[in-house]
């Protein structure tokens, strides 16, 4: 795997994304509290690109009326259909052999690089 340099530690605070081309792929970049994590903006349902959904939570299974809300800044919703994914494994919720594909990411001094 190669690495790339692809944003400033400080183009990408805590709570934000950024999305960079890397050779020709487009890519989600997240930090959720100093940790990144890099995904392919392109859901596998309909091409939509999932890496500008919303970042919040789930409903986690329970009775009839009632909702266990669960997860809160870790899922990634597709922004076309509401897919929802792991920010982390990008595994989809609904079904573990649906995922986006991820890419190795850290930060190194005041650079954020990416392997592909």
């Amino acid at each position: 795997m190669k690495p790339y340099v692809v944003a400033a530690v400080d183009d990408i605070p805590p709570g934000t994304r950024q999305i960079v081309t890397v050779k020709g792929r487009q890519i989600g970049i997240f930090n959720l509290d100093g940790s990144y994590y890099a995904l392919q903006n392109l859901c596998p349902h309909q091409g939509a690109p999932v890496c500008l959904g919303h970042v919040d939570g789930t409903n986690l299974p329970s009775r009839p009326n009632e909702y266990c809300w669960s997860r809160q800044s870790v899922i990634l919703g597709c922004p076309w259909h509401s897919w929802e994914f792991e920010l982390a494994s990008g595994q989809a919720l609904f079904e573990p052999q649906i995922r986006l594909k991820t890419f190795k990411i850290e930060a190194i001094g005041s650079n954020i690089v990416i392997y592909l």
